[in-house]
């Protein structure tokens, strides 16, 4: 046997999204302090930048105030977290809010908000809009605004792309039919050349091309993007990505 037929091919490194454990993530989280230093990881300066940032880029999307009218009837927040975006954004914008996040804790103080609506304390990976404990007035919930900051690394890449599929699936629509509603992206963007996992919150920081290619295999398209700007240089750029289904 020759030296080439005896060479074993060398395996390809597992992606890093295979790394991910819903178990150690939440485990993670259930170990932060329920406050906006623990949110982001101990940069609460960045929080005002941040929430400019991101009504800037909705209001170019048409989704802000005019004349005191708010153009959202309802608004989804994956991943809320203590509520920060919820309370320090969306409900500003929108008529009322649902929140997902799977750490009780943190969504204990949304708990009974006059504006606040559904409060799914399940993963976004577990989460089904259509799933309302029997309430009727949930039943046919669809939202104009479905906002994930922060918490899409959590997920591999294939819970990620049905998320979305999902996402898109209650976005409202028209009186002409035609799909209303947006979901939006906004992430850390990885720099190296893969997708990198931290096994700190086993999570992944994907590069922009990786989001791109899950979004159009869940069938959406980019209709606005832009980068956040305003952050400490030590931090990772973070990416917006306004997103419609592909078909409209």
């Amino acid at each position: 046997m020759s030296l080439e037929d005896g060479r074993q091919e060398e395996e390809a490194p597992p992606a890093a999204d295979s790394k991910i454990s819903a178990d150690d993530g939440r485990r993670y989280w259930a170990g932060v302090d329920a406050d906006v230093n623990g949110m982001l990881g101990g940069f609460p300066a960045v929080s005002r930048v941040d929430l400019r940032g991101s009504r800037s880029f909705l209001a170019k999307l048409g989704l802000g105030r005019n004349k005191g009218v708010k153009a959202i009837r309802r608004a989804l927040e994956g991943g809320a977290g203590i509520g920060r975006i919820t309370q320090g954004l969306l409900l500003d914008v929108a008529e009322a809010v649902d929140v997902v996040e799977p750490i009780a804790k943190f969504t204990a103080a949304l708990e009974g908000h006059p504006r606040v609506g559904r409060v799914y304390n399940v993963g976004l990976e577990e989460w089904r809009a259509d799933e309302n404990d029997g309430n009727a007035d949930d039943k046919d919930v669809v939202y104009d605004l479905v906002w994930n900051q922060w918490c899409l690394g959590h997920l591999t890449d294939d819970q990620l792309r049905n998320y979305l599929t999902r996402c898109a699936a209650a976005l409202s629509r028209a009186d002409d039919g035609k799909v209303r509603g947006v979901i939006v992206v906004k992430e850390n963007m990885g720099t190296a050349e893969e997708d990198l996992f931290d096994d700190v919150d086993s999570s992944v920081t994907r590069r922009d091309g990786t989001f791109r290619r899950i979004f159009e295999e869940a069938g959406l398209r980019i209709v606005k993007t832009e980068l956040q700007h305003g952050f400490p240089d030590v931090l990772y750029p973070v990416r917006m990505y306004a997103l419609k289904p592909k078909d409209v």
